[in-house]
């Protein structure tokens, strides 16, 4: 009979989906410069939360943008050493802000032709409002699902499939990273103060080295 060291060494951890969460430091002084462009940018744009694919806020050259451009690289480069890719990449943020007032979210969705995707939180809501509602509302934060469905459907107390979902509260400063095709809600927003994110994806410009060696 095999020794217990022996097939506890058989275990495989499979299908790993990997986040990041950081705080970003030194993000309160460029957090108000990007609070004030948003606004700025808003006046011209009223559909700036839906209009994804217009104002792509990594291509101004903008202190604040300077200073989240070089967090979002940095937090690439460690992601894809944490993956185990040890090889060059070459890619482009695209980005834009979203102002969400009283009563606005998104819809579950997922980014698709990007690698990665991730949020960089501006300014979070510090009050809600007292309304006569269900308990168990998550105002302003963001789930992600599982991306196997009903994987939880045979789940037991203590096993690693018991929640299909994780929820993130977010935090001012915060910058979250995800793969692209992890689907995601943005619950709605319960506070008349506004909750602005920077949202962005991680677009690889394609080379053939990226191609997987699956001989």
């Amino acid at each position: 009979m095999a020794s217990g060291r022996d097939w506890r060494e058989g275990f495989v951890e499979l299908w790993p989906t990997t986040f990041v969460q950081r705080r970003l430091a030194d993000c309160e002084a460029p957090n108000q410069e990007l609070l004030g462009l948003v606004r700025d940018m808003e006046r011209e744009n009223r559909d700036l939360t839906t209009d994804y694919r217009t104002p792509d806020l990594f291509n101004r050259d903008h202190p604040a943008v300077n200073w989240l451009r070089a967090g979002v690289n940095d937090t690439v480069v460690g992601y894809l050493r944490h993956i185990g890719i040890d090889y060059p990449i070459d890619w482009r943020i695209h980005g834009w802000p979203s102002v969400n007032r009283f009563g606005d979210y998104h819809d579950a969705h997922n980014h698709p032709r990007a690698y990665l995707s991730g949020t960089y939180y501006v300014t979070i809501p510090k009050s809600r409002e007292k309304l006569k509602t269900r308990g168990d509302l998550r105002p302003g934060c963001i789930t992600f699902y599982d991306p196997r469905p009903g994987v939880n459907m045979t789940a037991i107390k203590g096993d690693p499939y018991v929640n299909p979902e994780y929820t993130v509260t977010p935090e001012a400063g915060m910058l979250m990273m995800w793969p692209a095709f992890i689907n995601h809600f943005v619950h709605p927003n319960l506070s008349k103060q506004i909750r602005v994110s920077i949202s962005f994806n991680i677009v690889l410009k394609w080379s053939d080295d990226y191609l997987p060696d699956q001989g």
